[in-house]
């Protein structure tokens, strides 16, 4: 017994989450997976690898993590995405932090693997998560995208050796389309809290974006991966702006 629940949230992760739950094999006492009525194979395959599966509507990231976190039985939870792996030096680093017992929460560093190539620069490594907590001291905030965990007032947090394994994007067009869907939410979100683009910055913003990743975060040395996401990266955030753009002009109507 590890006193570990896993905890993952899905929908339509019928390509990644076999991957994810078998880097868990022997790590936690259960896996708890929060579906939001996928149309693909990912409840099934979830089952089929001893995941306790429950359905639930989509509604956001965080609120959607927050109940599921609920769902767990044991004092630490695991929070994992589907596309994400334990890698072998972390497994390590965990068995051993287990070992010892676990006390407050740990952090862990995400290595991303773009397109079939591990990237270590443009900004996009170590991106540091705090994964492994205890479940009545810590808890999801935040609306539309880029939920954050919000750990209560005197829990240390430490660092875990080894790497968790991030395997988002496939190809560039799922890069592209989750480009388009999160340009969405942060328009929205932006908008909602009053903000706005002006020309100026709808320019030059993704000019900063693309130099910053591509040179002073040195993403030029991993090669065309460092290259597509630099690119891409700068246009994700156009998109966003003019979003924005829109939905003040659509307003204003």
């Amino acid at each position: 017994m590890t006193g570990i629940s896993a905890v993952i949230i899905t929908r339509n992760e019928a390509q990644n989450i076999a991957r994810c739950l078998i880097s868990l094999n022997m790590l936690v006492d259960e896996v708890i997976v929060v579906d939001a009525e996928s149309t693909d194979d990912t409840q099934r395959i979830a089952t089929d690898h001893g995941a306790r599966v429950v359905i639930r509507k989509w509604t956001d990231y965080s609120d959607q993590k927050n109940f599921a976190n609920a769902q767990a039985t044991r004092p630490y939870i695991l929070s994992m995405d589907a596309d994400e792996a334990i890698s072998t030096a972390l497994r390590t680093s965990l068995m051993a932090r287990i070992e010892q017992g676990l006390s407050g929460a740990y952090r862990v560093n995400r290595l991303t693997n773009y397109c079939g190539s591990w990237v270590h620069h443009g900004g996009w490594y170590p991106d540091a998560k705090v994964r492994l907590f205890p479940k009545e001291a810590a808890r999801w905030e935040g609306e539309h995208v880029h939920e954050e965990l919000r750990l209560a007032d005197g829990i240390p947090v430490h660092q875990l050796h080894g790497d968790l394994l991030h395997y988002s994007y496939p190809t560039l067009r799922s890069h592209e389309e989750r480009i388009e869907r999160y340009s969405d939410l942060h328009a929205r979100k932006m908008f909602a809290a009053g903000k706005r683009a002006g020309a100026l910055k709808r320019l030059l913003s993704p000019v900063v974006k693309f130099f910053q990743g591509y040179v002073l975060r040195l993403g030029f040395i991993d090669g065309t991966a460092g290259w597509n996401i630099a690119r891409l990266s700068a246009r994700a955030v156009r998109l966003k702006y003019e979003k924005l753009d829109r939905l003040r002009r659509a307003a204003n109507a």
